[in-house]
């Protein structure tokens, strides 16, 4: 096993080098049919949905949660959660989608925002808890953060082969190609840029790892994952953020760096009551 992960590590390796350079241009789709594609931005954020319940449905053991309230609850959370990614990201950039209503529907090309997927499969989620009234929310909050932070690092690759969601222009040796066609206007004379999507697909990664394997085997409380998740995830996001040239924005402020300061204290508020309380429980 051990073998087999040093092999793909570093055919990864040899492969991001080859277009970071820029001798290798990468396309957006994997094959083409007619004019159906088939564009690895879609194959990037399934492989990351289905990565994630594959992880949900080993940990279930540890929840009161049946296997067909997590089946149902992934299939109206995906759609909904899509949906809310799109409404997201489209409502910031209203400017442009106004003039070209019918690119609204062209999720293919990108623009989904991860604030909104999580603002809406969390609402998703809470009102299904609601009208099945099977489980609680916070056990299913606690089970979805526990497994989102994979998802989302495996989904940041769509970003990757889109040429999109990358950083300032940078002289660092892992700076990543750009092709001329790609580049955000007025940064048409730079080549290389900081690869803000491998930034935080590795961070992503290193918060489920924290979620997955540390703090869902030690937390004493429901509610522990989700509240930091929103400290870890966000602590990145915003500085991630700091760096692309691509941010939407609220005004002459990012909306993501704005988002996640308020997650960051509301996690952070929300982790201490939970210590607290299970504090007084113990002396009782």
């Amino acid at each position: 096993m051990f073998v087999i992960l040093l092999a793909v590590v570093s055919a990864l390796f040899l492969f991001l080098r080859e277009v970071f350079s820029g001798r290798l241009i990468v396309r957006d789709y994997i094959f083409q049919i007619g004019n159906f594609r088939l564009r690895w931005y879609s194959v990037c954020i399934a492989t990351g949905i289905f990565t994630g319940y594959f992880l949900a449905r080993r940990r279930l053991k540890n929840y009161p949660i049946t296997p067909e309230d997590l089946d149902e609850g992934l299939f109206w959370g995906v759609i909904f959660g899509i949906l809310g990614a799109r409404v997201y990201y489209v409502a910031f950039n209203w400017s442009y989608y106004s003039r070209y209503p019918s690119e609204i529907w062209k999720i293919w090309h990108g623009g989904l925002a991860i604030h909104g997927a999580f603002f809406a499969a969390l609402i998703t989620i809470y009102v299904y808890s609601k009208l099945k009234k099977r489980f609680n929310f916070v056990h299913a909050a606690d089970l979805f953060t526990s497994v989102l932070p994979v998802a989302q690092a495996i989904g940041r690759w769509g970003n990757f082969f889109n040429y999109e969601a990358y950083g300032r222009p940078t002289n660092l040796p892992w700076g990543m190609y750009v092709p001329p066609e790609k580049r955000v206007p007025g940064f048409d004379m730079n080549t290389h840029f900081h690869p803000t999507f491998l930034y935080e697909s590795l961070w992503d990664l290193a918060v489920f790892v924290i979620l997955y394997f540390i703090v869902e085997k030690r937390k004493k409380q429901f509610g522990e994952t989700t509240a930091l998740y929103l400290v870890l995830y966000s602590i990145g996001r915003f500085w991630i953020e700091g760096l692309r040239l691509d941010s939407l924005m609220a005004g002459n402020l990012r909306a993501a760096q704005i988002v996640s300061m308020i997650l960051i204290i509301f996690g952070a508020s929300w982790y201490a009551y939970l210590m607290g309380k299970n504090k007084n429980d113990v002396q009782k």
